[in-house]
């Protein structure tokens, strides 16, 4: 596969993450797609009504995308990558412990969506600087993690090959935090 084709496929991914984050509104959540079954539209999605607003259901959309998108990176990654059967056997295990942390991280981040949607749409300013300090932290150690997994497959695999990995990784996890940021409203004045 040719470097040209990450993009596309990148493109192809975001639209199977649920709603086009061109039509989503700060004011109002997206909601995850229901699945239709083989020959008929999908039922029509109702906006949310004030209570659903108010509840915002963020971090089980979080929560969602984080589950549906699994798959499809390790088919990316693995289709991308074009291992060896050497890189192969090198690079998973390294990822997998990746993932783990990542998914711990991602744990904490449902969480704060949660207290978000606690607070909103009143949120106070001492709500807004705890949730922002916090938002700051976890955005760190999400980049920590990944600087050690690039550390980690920089010494497993070639340096191009890490490289182009993170790469990837990096174009996966932005269209996961745009479709992510894309349905928290954002607080009012």
């Amino acid at each position: 596969m040719t470097r040209a084709a990450i993009v596309p496929i990148m493109l192809l991914m975001s639209g199977a993450l649920g709603a086009d984050v061109r039509q989503a509104q700060p004011s109002k959540p997206a909601q995850p797609a229901k699945s239709a079954q083989p020959g008929k539209p999908a039922p029509a999605q109702t906006p949310p009504g004030p209570d659903q607003t108010k509840t915002l259901n963020l971090a089980e959309y979080a929560e969602l995308l984080r589950s549906d998108v699994q798959a499809q990176k390790i088919a990316i990654i693995t289709e991308v990558m074009e291992f060896t059967d050497a890189e192969n056997a090198a690079f998973w295990p390294i990822y997998r412990d990746y993932n783990a942390e990542m998914a711990k991280l991602g744990d904490e981040r449902v969480a704060l969506i949660e207290e978000y949607a606690r607070a909103y749409p009143n949120v106070t300013d001492a709500a807004a600087d705890s949730l922002a300090t916090k938002a700051l932290d976890l955005e760190a150690r999400r980049q920590a993690a990944r600087n050690r997994c690039f550390d980690r497959v920089r010494k497993a695999l070639p340096a191009r090959q890490a490289f182009r990995f993170m790469q990837v990784e990096h174009q996966l996890l932005l269209l996961i935090d745009l479709q992510i940021a894309a349905s928290l409203p954002i607080a009012n004045r």
